[in-house]
């Protein structure tokens, strides 16, 4: 049997935390199916917090219309494999073993990969890890797609990808400086490849200067500042900052930076509290060498119990987000109010 007549995978896991990775990927799905209209037409999208597992099995085994395939994506699919894991384990499993060859079942999980003393791991791995035993045991039915968001020394290197997919290029420092500007924030990195590679024309590679020129940092949030201000209590300039970062990120891409900031203290944190330094949170947790700098000097601006209650706090943050309850730019506000007060 060749390659192409092979059977496709009927169930698919994208974990991860890069939304543009994400979105990307179930563009490719859809464009897939075909005919754009057609695409449309045989494509269903649910929220994992409202989802049953009735509907799920109801819309798994309908036939597609017109087209090959059926693609049924399910965001934030944690909350629904965990509700699953207590309540429909078996019966989930047997859906997923059970999928037509017609279905393409899309299940979009947040997670965060988190790095210590060198190793990788996912943070809510272990609450979806009954799901990815069983896909290790059915490779030819599913594939596992990890989304997450590059560290900021690969940045470089996914802006030269990105630049070469779009048809441009990039000289090396140009890279670097863009990837110090724009962090490991692969949404606004896109937006800022696209425009210089415009700028620049098709012919042309982006330099230096162009990234100087077009990607200013003046007028835009920083999120060392941020959570500089959050150390030392301003909640003036702290406010100040979350309002410009809400200016040039999407508040879902913004959350993921914040939480990001703040698993990176707790890591920094806990170096130090070991009585290393910047050079050793550079090379533990693989991040550039002015980040290890900033991180050291701002982790000594909290305690480790001080951290972990800011992060479990920015987790139900997220979590009020994705079920309805309060908005997450009125909870980060209360957040930043009551950390400087």
């Amino acid at each position: 049997m060749s390659q192409s007549d092979q059977p496709k995978p009927t169930l698919y896991l994208l974990r991860g935390d890069d939304t543009t990775r994400v979105k990307e990927v179930i563009a490719g799905f859809q464009a897939g199916i075909g005919d754009p209209s057609m695409a449309d037409l045989n494509t269903t999208r649910h929220q994992g917090e409202n989802l049953s597992f009735e509907t799920l099995q109801s819309d798994a085994l309908t036939m597609p219309f017109l087209a090959e395939r059926r693609l049924i994506v399910v965001e934030n699919a944690r909350v629904f494999l965990g509700k699953m894991a207590k309540e429909r384990l078996q019966g989930c499993l047997d859906l997923f073993a059970s999928l037509p060859e017609t279905t393409a079942l899309v299940l979009v999980v947040d997670d965060q990969q988190t790095k210590k003393r060198g190793e990788r791991y996912w943070e809510n791995g272990k609450s979806y890890a009954w799901l990815t035993d069983w896909m290790r045991d059915h490779p030819d039915q599913t594939l596992l797609i990890d989304c997450a968001l590059p560290d900021d020394e690969d940045m470089p290197s996914w802006i030269l990808r990105k630049a070469k997919e779009l048809g441009g290029g990039f000289l090396p420092d140009a890279a670097r400086l863009l990837a110090s500007y724009v962090g490991n924030n692969t949404l606004r990195a896109q937006n800022e490849v696209e425009k210089l590679i415009t700028y620049v024309g098709e012919r042309q590679v982006v330099t230096k200067e162009d990234v100087s020129l077009l990607t200013s940092q003046e007028r835009e949030g920083d999120i060392f500042r941020l959570t500089d201000a959050l150390g030392e209590r301003d909640g003036k300039a702290a406010m100040q900052q979350f309002m410009l970062l809400l200016e040039d990120n999407d508040l879902l891409e913004l959350t993921g930076m914040i939480h990001r900031q703040f698993r990176l203290l707790i890591q920094a944190r806990e170096i130090l509290d070991e009585g290393k330094r910047a050079p050793d949170i550079e090379r533990e947790l693989q991040v550039l060498n002015f980040v290890a700098r900033k991180l050291e000097n701002q982790a000594r601006r909290f305690s480790l119990r001080q951290l972990l209650e800011i992060y479990d706090r920015l987790l139900q943050i997220d979590m009020d987000m994705k079920t309805g309850g309060t908005p997450g730019d009125v909870a980060f506000e209360l957040l930043i109010a009551d950390l400087t007060k």
